[in-house]
């Protein structure tokens, strides 16, 4: 038996229970790993109210991205052995102690990687560079937008923006959180609790060649009204809880593309995309070019607090839940 953390009924944070379930059963071409954390994302607090594109049968255990070791691989796996320390990446079931995944969605981690920062690296860090690099193809020297610039995934584009040579303007709602997502190397900052977006961008840089939006709403709107000739604007979620409705009339005028990404589609629709961008993104560390911030780590039987920090956006870069 081991330990999980279950969501038996849709609703908040504080309605999932700490269970022990039967360890799953082995497949062939999977891989049996020791969970010894595990990444909270914000599509965790959607799936767990049932307001999420992914909708598991109830009994479920939410997470999707983890770290810990193999401790069994099925007999076609070749690539991996037992004692090796993984990153994984799952639809979810990542809060819980063990984890049987497809041996194509494990990765060995670096030496120097603690599983705090490997659990909170795939889905933020892969969700930016597929957003920047493969779907809005950012060029070094262009001038790239970040909202929510010191959220989960807003601080991996602000770092991998900088990364691949951009100029970064980085927003969020303190001066707090502006100085972490400065320290991750953004250019120029926005406080949006007292700045206007729109104003503030023209006063900074002129316009902006690409718009990094998880939040959506009133932020998304302003950064339409600032965008450059060919500017490329990524959807990548709605923290605000309000979904844009874009005029087409301002597309057209400036040629502008918006562009979804949706990273776990990729894990059956074109998987190679993330095994590229895994493998890109762990050099980049390795080379000491990206830092994750983990701001807070909960054990496991504080699972609830942990999704309810990033619900009222209290957290910085990523949260983490330990499953030793």
């Amino acid at each position: 038996m081991i330990k999980a953390v279950l969501c038996t009924k849709l609703g908040g944070p504080e309605d999932l229970e700490i269970k022990e379930i039967q360890a799953p059963e082995m497949k062939p071409g999977h891989v049996r790993v020791r969970v010894r954390a595990a990444g909270v994302n914000f599509a965790d607090t959607l799936i767990i109210q049932g307001k999420y594109q992914v909708r598991p049968e109830l009994p479920f255990s939410p997470g999707i991205e983890l770290a810990g070791e193999v401790m069994e691989v099925a007999a076609d796996v070749t690539h991996l052995k037992p004692g090796q320390r993984v990153m994984g990446m799952a639809q979810s079931g990542a809060y819980t102690q063990e984890v049987v995944l497809p041996a194509t969605a494990v990765v060995p981690i670096p030496d120097m990687m603690d599983f705090a920062s490997a659990a909170a690296f795939p889905v933020a860090y892969g969700t930016s560079h597929v957003a920047l690099d493969h779907r809005a193809h950012l060029k070094a020297g262009e001038k790239l937008l970040v909202l929510g610039a010191a959220g989960g995934v807003g601080l991996t584009a602000v770092e991998i923006g900088a990364a691949m040579g951009a100029e970064v303007v980085a927003v969020a709602s303190s001066p707090e959180k502006l100085e972490v997502a400065r320290a991750h190397g953004a250019t120029h900052l926005i406080d949006y609790s007292k700045d206007d977006l729109r104003e503030k961008v023209k006063e900074l840089v002129g316009g902006v060649d690409v718009v990094y939006d998880p939040v959506g709403g009133a932020a998304f709107d302003a950064s339409l009204r600032c965008i450059n000739w060919e500017g490329r604007i990524l959807v990548i979620g709605f923290a605000s809880g309000t979904i844009p409705q874009i005029p087409a009339n301002l597309l057209l005028v400036k040629n502008v593309s918006v562009v979804g990404t949706f990273w776990g589609a990729y894990m059956h629709k074109d998987p190679k995309v993330l095994g590229d961008s895994l493998k890109t993104l762990l050099g980049w560390y390795a080379e000491g070019k990206l830092k994750p911030h983990v701001s807070e780590t909960f054990p496991m039987v504080e699972a609830p607090k942990a999704l309810r920090a990033l619900m009222e956006r209290r957290s910085t870069g990523k949260v983490v839940i330990d499953l030793n």
